[in-house]
C-alpha cells in the first residue's frame, strides 16, 4: 500500500480536439507505464466509436509509477472522463473521485466550449487546477493571448502554466513535475471502517461487471464481503487490482487509492455510480451527491429489414449488460413492425447506442423523432406518465399536460450573443439571467426539454460557430398547452411520426411534416392526402396526385370501345387498391421525415 503522501489522483480537462488523449499517451510513454512495442494512439479510449470521433464515452484510468526530480517515487492515477452534457452526472462522480486536473488548453485556439463546462466541475469538486497550453510546436500557438483568455473568462491564475507539445513530448516532464509539487495529496484513514466511491461500471464476458473504485477510508481486500449501500446487496471480492493501463492484480487497496474489483455481480444495473462501497457488516455514512441515473430521451429503434427483430434483441440485451442508464421496452408499430421504446441520457448517448448496433451487430435501424417523458392529468384526478406520443388518450379526457423543464447555462463569446437569445426565444425559452465575464457572455435560460433534445445543441453550435458551451439541470415539470401531433397517409394514421407540440407551433410543425412527406412518398395510382391533425382538427394538408396513363390522348385506330375499356380498367384498380387500404411508405421517407428540423 503507497503511502497517501506519495500518491497524486487527477484528471484531465480539455474541449474536443485540444490534445487530450495525445497528452495522456505522453504521460504514459513517459512514463514507460507501457512498453513502447504496445503504445498506440489513444491508449485509454478503448471503443472504435470513440477513436472516430475524438470523444470519450467511458471513464478510463491508468495507473502510472513516476520518480520525480528530488528522487521521491509517487503513484499517479489519471482518470480520463467523458466531457459531453450527457454524461455530465459521470464526469461530476469522476471529479469526486480525484483532487486535481490539468487543465488543457490549445494555444492555437484558446477557451472553448467544453473547456469552460468541464472546468466548473472540477471548480465545483474544489479542484487545484494545473493550465497546460498544449500545441506549442504549431506556428499559430500565442500562449500570452491563451493565457489572458483563461484569466479573464475562467477566473484561475495562469502565470504558472506549462508550454506543452504532446505530439513532440517537449514539455510532458515539466507536467509530471507540476503535478507532483501543485496538486494536492489525497486524505483518508486506512484503520476506519471501509467507505469507497463507486465510481464507474462495464461488463466483461469472462469476468462478469468489473467494478471502478476510489478508496476513501480502510482498505480493501481480495476475498473480504462488500455491501454496496444504495440496493443492500453483498458480495463476495473476487479480485482487486488496478489498470496500468491493462489489468494488474493486487493483493489490497488503502485510502487514496484508485482501482477495480470483480466479485461475480452479473449486471451493470446493480452498480450505480457514485454509490459508496463497504465491508458486511459496516455501518458508514454514504458519500453525498448520490443519485441512480434517469433517461430522460425516449425513441423507438426499429430494424429496417423485419426479419432482424430477433436479432435487435438479442443486441439490445448485450448493450444493456453494460450500460446501466439505458433502458428499452418492447412495442409495435402499424408502419414499422415489432421494434423497441429506449430510454436514453441525451442525444449523444442515443447516437452511441444506435451507431454500436449498427457496427458491432451488423443492423440498419429507424430511429423514430426523440421525445421526453410528460405527466399527463386526466379529468378523473388520475395521471400517468407518457413516453410516447402514440400512447397519449383523446384530448377530451385530459385536463392539462406538463413537461419537463431544465435550467440551461450558456457561455458564448459577446458577437454571437443575439443569435443566441434568438434561438432560446424560438424554443420558448425564459430568460432568468445574463451576466458578463471578460470578452463572454453567460446566458440563463429556463427551457423546455422537449425543444432541447431534438436538435438545440447543433443549432447552437451552428450559430456560434462552435465557441458557445451549453450545460443544463433539470427544474422539475410545469404545465403548458401542449398537443398532440398526428401524421395521417391516405386518411391511416402513421403513429412512429405522432410528436407532443406546443399549440402555438402546431401548425407550422405540421405544415413542414407534410410538405417534407409529400416529396418523399413515391406517387401511386390514386390521389394521396397526407394531413397533420390535432384530435379530428386537420391543420396542415397536402395531396400526392395520381400517376396515370392518359389514354384518352393516344389513338388506338380510331377504337374508342378500346379507350372506353381501358378507362374502366384503370378505374377497377383504383378502386380495388384503395380497397387493400395502406399507402407503402418506402423506409428512406421515415428516415428523412423523422430527422426533419423542428
Amino acid at each position: 500500500m503507497t503511502a497517501l503522501s506519495h500518491i497524486r489522483n487527477f484528471s484531465i480537462v480539455a474541449h474536443i480536439d485540444h490534445g487530450k488523449s495525445t497528452l495522456a499517451d505522453r504521460l504514459i510513454q513517459s512514463t514507460n507505464t507501457v512498453a513502447e512495442r504496445d503504445m498506440k494512439a489513444q491508449m485509454l479510449d478503448s471503443m472504435d466509436i470513440e477513436r472516430e470521433r475524438g470523444i470519450t464515452i467511458k471513464a478510463n484510468t491508468v495507473r502510472i509509477d513516476y520518480t520525480a526530480e528530488n528522487g521521491e517515487s509517487y503513484v499517479l492515477n489519471l482518470i480520463d472522463t467523458p466531457g459531453h452534457v450527457d454524461f455530465a452526472y459521470e464526469v461530476s462522480r469522476s471529479m469526486r473521485a480525484v483532487e486535481g486536473s490539468l487543465l488543457v488548453v490549445d494555444s492555437t485556439q484558446g477557451v472553448e466550449a467544453q473547456t469552460l463546462a468541464n472546468v466548473y466541475h472540477a471548480i465545483d469538486a474544489d479542484h487545484e487546477i494545473v493550465p497546460v497550453f498544449n500545441k506549442i510546436d504549431l506556428p499559430a500557438s500565442d500562449i500570452s493571448r491563451v493565457a489572458e483568455q483563461v484569466e479573464d473568462v475562467i477566473g484561475i491564475d495562469a502565470s504558472g502554466a506549462i508550454a506543452v507539445s504532446a505530439k513532440t513530448g517537449e514539455g510532458i516532464m515539466e507536467t509530471l513535475e507540476a503535478i507532483v509539487q501543485h496538486l494536492p495529496a489525497p486524505k483518508g484513514d486506512a484503520d476506519a471502517p471501509l467507505k469507497a466511491m463507486l465510481v464507474d461500471s462495464w461488463y466483461d464476458s469472462y469476468l462478469g461487471v468489473i467494478v471502478l473504485v476510489r478508496i476513501i477510508d480502510g482498505k480493501l481486500r481480495k476475498g473480504e464481503k462488500i455491501k454496496f449501500i444504495s440496493n443492500g446487496t453483498i458480495h463476495h471480492v473476487d479480485r482487486i487490482g488496478v489498470f496500468r493501463p491493462q489489468m494488474e492484480n493486487v493483493d489490497e487497496l488503502g485510502p487514496g487509492e484508485i482501482g477495480f474489483l470483480t466479485a461475480s455481480i452479473k449486471q451493470v444495473r446493480d452498480t450505480r455510480v457514485g454509490d459508496t462501497i463497504t465491508h458486511q457488516r459496516e455501518e458508514v455514512t454514504p458519500l453525498p451527491g448520490f443519485k441512480p441515473a434517469q433517461p430522460v430521451v425516449f425513441c423507438g429503434l426499429f430494424p429496417v429489414d423485419s426479419a432482424l427483430f430477433e436479432d435487435l434483441r438479442e443486441a439490445i440485451d448485450k448493450l444493456a449488460l453494460n450500460d446501466a442508464s439505458f433502458s428499452f421496452e418492447m412495442e409495435s408499430s402499424a408502419a414499422l413492425g415489432f421494434g423497441f421504446r429506449c430510454g436514453f441520457l441525451g442525444l449523444l448517448h442515443l447516437e452511441v447506442i444506435r451507431d454500436r448496433i449498427e457496427r458491432e451487430y451488423d443492423i440498419d435501424l429507424i430511429t423514430t423523432a426523440p421525445s421526453v417523458i410528460y405527466h399527463v392529468h386526466l379529468k378523473d384526478d388520475t395521471q400517468f406518465d407518457l413516453h410516447n406520443p402514440a400512447d397519449m388518450p383523446d384530448m377530451t379526457l385530459v385536463d392539462h399536460i406538463q413537461e419537463p423543464r431544465i435550467k440551461a447555462t450558456i457561455l458564448v463569446p459577446d458577437e454571437y450573443l443575439g443569435e443566441v437569445l434568438k434561438l432560446c426565444q424560438d424554443r420558448r425559452g425564459i430568460q432568468e439571467d445574463l451576466t458578463y465575464a471578460g470578452s463572454r457572455a453567460m446566458a440563463v435560460y429556463d427551457l423546455p426539454l422537449n425543444e432541447v433534445v431534438f436538435d438545440f445543441y447543433d443549432r447552437l453550435k451552428s450559430v456560434t460557430k462552435g465557441y458557445a458551451s451549453f450545460d443544463y439541470s433539470l427544474m422539475g415539470y410545469r404545465e403548458d398547452n401542449l398537443v398532440k401531433m398526428s401524421v395521417l397517409v391516405n386518411d391511416e394514421p402513421v403513429d412512429a411520426l405522432s410528436m407532443m407540440v406546443h399549440r402555438d407551433r402546431a401548425e407550422t410543425r405540421g405544415r413542414a411534416m407534410v410538405e417534407k412527406l409529400k416529396d418523399l412518398i413515391p406517387r401511386h395510382m390514386f390521389k394521396i392526402p397526407i394531413q397533420a391533425a390535432i384530435g379530428g382538427k386537420v391543420i396542415a394538408r397536402e395531396t400526392l396526385s395520381a400517376m396515370r396513363k392518359d389514354v384518352t390522348a393516344k389513338c388506338y385506330g380510331g377504337d374508342a370501345s378500346r379507350k372506353r375499356k381501358l378507362l374502366d380498367k384503370q378505374k377497377a384498380g383504383k378502386k380495388k387498391m384503395r380497397q387493400f387500404g395502406k399507402v407503402d411508405i418506402p423506409q428512406e421517407a421515415f428516415i428523412s421525415a423523422l430527422k426533419m428540423d423542428s
